[in-house]
């Protein structure tokens, strides 16, 4: 049987808000999911200067050196414009370094200086504990479960 809503009356007062309906969605389960995560995230991440954005970028030019600004936009799905303003940050932290490409004098290749090897270290173990924590009580299998369908959602991106 359908359910039909008749106009609510005037002026009543809504002592709660039920959410009901839009918790039989799983994409919005995973953002209310995904709202805890990146609340702990920037918690974990502040100590060290850094967002979410930015660990990010961090992580994928040491775990990429050389990698071009184009391939980390990619990487990270962001538009170009909006790379610059990351890499111009960790520039300026000295975390990383541009170098022109040799045989495309319009590419840059990121690389880490020393300064940002360590600062990874240190955070990719930090994120690594709120992960941690987070996912304390869950069994791996589960865990394995979750991030199989997190990949086949993310492969039914359109265009792909």
């Amino acid at each position: 049987m359908k359910k039909t809503h008749s106009p609510a009356p005037q002026h009543v007062e809504v002592a709660s808000v039920s959410d009901a309906t839009m918790r039989r969605f799983v994409g919005y389960r995973m953002k209310r999911a995904f709202n805890v995560v990146q609340e702990d995230l920037a918690r974990v991440l502040k100590p060290f200067e850094l967002r979410m954005l930015t660990y990010t970028a961090l992580v994928l030019i040491v775990d990429n050196p050389g990698m071009r600004q184009s391939q980390l936009a990619d990487a990270m799905d962001i538009e170009r414009p909006n790379l610059v303003v990351l890499i111009d940050e960790l520039e300026r932290r000295e975390l990383i370094v541009r170098d022109r490409v040799p045989t495309d004098r319009r590419a840059y290749a990121l690389k880490a200086t020393l300064a940002g090897l360590r600062l990874y270290d240190r955070a990719v173990a930090a994120v690594a504990a709120h992960e941690a924590r987070l996912l304390d009580g869950i069994d791996q299998d589960s865990i394995a479960t979750v991030l199989a369908a997190l990949k086949t959602i993310e492969n039914a991106r359109q265009g792909d």
